[in-house]
């Protein structure tokens, strides 16, 4: 039984984990690398395995990072079937055919470029729309909440509720037999509780190891209240001074619960009640549809608010902008607007022109209710930029910055550290997605537990003895350049050191460095 790492190895996008049992190879998740351009470029690189080998993909959620690389799996040989809850289904197809359509422009985009300079070989999208349809016709079974899923004679799988974005899930998997039995849980992205939307997460099964998401494992985030007033207070003050709000928003589930926040604004009397809302994002505009399907996934109280023919998500002057040229005309309003678009790390869509039409004005706010991965241009603004390049123009940064980070769909360290520590049974804990000194933070907090930091190409052999760091010949560092990748390895992990462990008492953290067959010393503190 066999345990390998291709993507968010201390890096917060691209996550990817191999697991193999016996002659059954599955795979957990296979998203886009996305942020810098060096990143971005691993995404047409060899994945590190042969994809006509995979078996299974099981789904944790829609986010692209999580999905986006699952046509391209299809188009380079799988041919298994991709297994997910109802809700993903329906959110991957939105995400992907989206992704497939963006990359498609890209590449026409860039071939006009080229022709002009001369070049005679343009560029192809990673996938198409028809390579995003052949991969949808893959999913097979649908996982629901808490029912075991048999993956094969020895193999089972059990969904169970993150309360991420809807339909997230982490996954239980249970294999092998007798003292080769493992039972091994995949966090997914993991959600915070009392969330206005969704249901909060369920607390996990007992697991031999865990694989745990540690995106906000060095920060907890402002109580929830006060995340909610920061931001109405922000929206209120430039209606007042007449300028617009522009929010980056990802469109599943955060562009959601900022129409049910800005609802109970408008209900509450704290903004005002002409306030005109632009939801411009064909893709947030589906996923809302979405929402009301999906009872199982939602706040008990908003389900019954649904039940009963309500919408909590419809405000009195929404717009939902579907078309592109309705998207441009939002951009001659001068002031009292406030405009939704994607994407959140403002990467590539609509609100890249709503920044260049808002960005340099005094009088507009720019509002920050997510997460900005090194590289982004969102996290350029967060950190201070006072330009930014956008469409080929240098626009400059006048306009007021609010970065609000208690609307984060992910868990803080606090809520980590709690999802953990209602795990019977864990012996030990691979720390993916997230930034490497982030996980060197959260490392510290997991009392008692051996905790490793694999890089990218990393592999473990999970049924070898008791659960120990496996000797040289079970522990392969896959360098760049070696035959065993196949592919492209980002420079962050081109280190002489592959993979961290973690040994934390309950007084301090003793960490060590697993370097070949050696295991050297490094500092008592991460």
């Amino acid at each position: 039984m066999k345990l390998s790492f291709h993507g968010a190895d201390r890096d917060v996008t691209g996550s990817c984990h191999l697991l193999e049992v016996r002659n059954r190879r599955i795979l957990i998740d296979c998203g886009l690398f996305q942020g810098s351009q060096e990143l971005a470029q691993q995404n047409a690189g060899d994945f590190g395995f042969d994809p006509s080998t995979i078996d299974l993909v099981l789904l944790t959620h829609a986010h692209l990072d999580h999905c986006g690389r699952l046509p391209l799996l299809s188009k380079r040989g799988f041919r298994g079937q991709v297994i997910t809850t109802a809700a993903t289904r329906e959110l991957t197809r939105l995400v992907l055919l989206d992704s497939a359509h963006l990359q498609e422009e890209e590449a026409r985009t860039q071939s006009r470029h080229g022709r002009r300079r001369g070049e005679d070989h343009p560029p192809a999208p990673l996938y198409s729309i028809p390579d995003t349809l052949n991969l949808l016709d893959r999913f097979g079974a649908t996982a629901e909440y808490g029912a075991p899923l048999q993956l094969a004679d020895d193999i089972r799988a059990t969904f169970v509720n993150a309360g991420h974005i809807l339909g997230s899930a982490s996954i239980l998997i249970e294999a092998g037999h007798g003292s080769e039995a493992r039972r091994i849980l995949f966090s997914g992205d993991i959600g915070n509780t009392g969330q206005p939307l969704l249901a909060s997460p369920t607390p996990p099964a007992n697991a031999d190891i865990v694989v745990m998401e540690t995106t906000y494992g060095d920060r907890n985030h402002r109580p929830f209240d006060q995340s909610i007033t920061e931001f109405l207070d922000a929206v209120s003050a430039t209606l007042a001074r007449g300028g617009n709000v522009v929010i980056p928003t990802f469109a599943l589930d955060r562009a959601q619960e900022i129409l049910f926040i800005l609802r109970q604004g408008i209900d509450r009397s704290q903004l005002p009640p002409g306030v005109q809302v632009f939801l411009d994002s064909p893709m947030a505009i589906a996923a809302t549809e979405i929402f009301a399907r999906h009872a199982e996934c939602l706040n008990p109280a908003v389900s019954a608010r649904f039940a009963d023919g309500g919408d909590p998500l419809k405000l009195p002057n929404l717009h939902l902008t579907r078309e592109s040229a309705d998207s441009i005309a939002i951009n001659r309003i001068s002031g009292g607007a406030v405009i939704m678009a994607g994407s959140g790390m403002c990467t590539g869509g609509r609100i890249r022109h709503h920044l260049r039409h808002n960005l340099g004005r005094k009088e507009s706010a720019i509002v920050f209710v997510g997460f900005a991965a090194s590289g982004t241009p969102a996290r350029s603004i967060i950190d201070g930029a006072k330009h930014l390049r956008l469409l080929g123009e240098d626009i400059p940064v006048r306009a007021s910055i609010h970065t609000i980070n208690g609307f984060s769909a992910h868990a803080d360290q606090s809520e980590l550290t709690a999802w953990h520590s209602r795990i019977g049974g864990c012996r030990r804990t691979f720390l993916v997605h997230g930034e490497e000194e982030t996980m060197k933070a959260f490392a510290g907090q997991l009392k008692g537990q051996t905790v490793a930091m694999p890089g990218i190409g990393d592999q473990f052999d999970l049924s070898w003895g008791r659960l120990r760091e496996a000797p040289e010949d079970r522990f392969q560092r896959l360098s760049s350049g070696s035959e065993k990748t196949g592919g492209a390895i980002s420079r962050r992990h081109r280190s002489a050191f592959s993979c961290l462990y973690f040994t934390a008492s309950n007084s301090t953290s003793n960490i060590s460095v697993a370097f070949g067959g050696m295991t050297l010393p490094a500092p008592r503190s991460p």
